[in-house]
């Protein structure tokens, strides 16, 4: 896998006092080759076996046992546009649209069927199995395009998980559980305490169009202003990543009754979006839709659990992106 990592510390001076703050590491994940080459930036979620939180909703949320990694940013339109055409050479067509807002505008209007196919995708580039099953059917006519029929994981199924029917274990690359996606939210794992908020705070956050100043979100504007860019979604949650309150509402693996056994049941959706109230953003509030419905202000960003690429798959990476990834550090 290609994985570079970056380190990110900001100063602020204060008469007398120097205040150093570190984000844990970023690390960078490649994917698709020459002109549809792109990159998901991943935050580090670690303290596992955390202590759950019992004041939002559901309850208990937020424990989660194992080391994660999570997209820093929403998946922009520019991904999904370049996975379509990378898709298109490798002869396993993804065919996803988005609302067409713009290349750094995150991908909206996607179902979470679309979504979990986009995941598989990324497992398929490198190497792991597919996160979701999904049962081809062929096109009515010759030369049309199929259709996928979405599917629980079955006991004879390799990477079965009788825990959660939905994703399989093999898997790297997934959507994140609603217990992933609180965490990395509400969770300072420096105090080991639960904010109401994904600024770390536990007052609605202030209101911005677009930017990354603390304490800030992209939220209760009018519905004609659209989201923010990825990158401007507001101010940062405890462990760094970017519009988890605000911008858009993101997918969540998990079924709204967190059993994942129907597979056409509604999907959790959390965060709130744009034009949303401040009480939308909070951790007491969760709302959900059914899979096949494209919402505008809808969208969803990936989670990485870490697993190693195959030896043999990352040499073919290697080959075909014409060299070794470099780690670098930014300060």
């Amino acid at each position: 896998m290609l994985r570079l990592y970056r380190f990110s510390i900001i100063c602020f001076y204060y008469p007398f006092v120097f205040a150093v703050l570190g984000y844990p590491a970023l690390a960078v994940d490649t994917f698709g080759t020459g002109a549809n080459t792109f990159e998901i930036e991943f935050v580090t979620i670690g303290d596992q076996d955390n202590a759950a939180d019992f004041s939002g909703v559901p309850q208990p949320a937020g424990s989660v046992a194992y080391e994660y990694l999570i997209g820093k940013y929403e998946i922009s339109e520019q991904v999904i546009q370049k996975a379509n055409a990378q898709s298109l050479l490798d002869g396993d067509l993804l065919e996803i649209s988005v609302s067409n807002r713009g290349p750094d505008k995150p991908a909206t209007s996607i179902t979470w069927f679309e979504a979990a196919r986009f995941v598989n995708w990324l497992n398929e580039e490198q190497g792991f199995a597919p996160a979701y099953k999904f049962n081809e059917i062929p096109g009515a006519r010759p030369g049309s395009s199929p259709t996928y029929e979405f599917a629980v994981w079955e006991p004879s199924d390799p990477g079965y998980n009788a825990n959660n029917l939905f994703r399989n274990r093999r898997a790297n690359y997934v959507l994140p559980t609603v217990d992933e996606w609180y965490k990395a939210a509400y969770y300072d794992a420096e105090n080991g305490q639960y904010f109401d908020f994904a600024t770390g705070e536990n007052s609605a956050p202030q209101i911005t169009a677009g930017g990354m100043d603390a304490g800030t979100a992209v939220y209760q504007l009018l519905p004609d202003a659209g989201p923010a860019n990825v990158t401007l979604a507001g101010g940062l949650s405890p462990y760094g990543v970017s519009g988890l309150n605000g911008n858009v509402s993101e997918w969540n693996e998990t079924a709204d009754d967190a059993i994942n056994d129907i597979t056409g049941e509604r999907r959790v959706l959390r965060g709130g979006a744009w034009a949303s109230s401040g009480a939308s953003l909070s951790a007491t509030i969760i709302s959900g839709d059914l899979p096949d419905l494209a919402i505008g202000n809808t969208g969803f960003r990936v989670v990485s659990l870490g697993i190693p690429e195959p030896a043999s798959i990352s040499l073919v990476r290697l080959y075909r992106r014409g060299g070794p990834a470099h780690t670098t550090h930014q300060a």
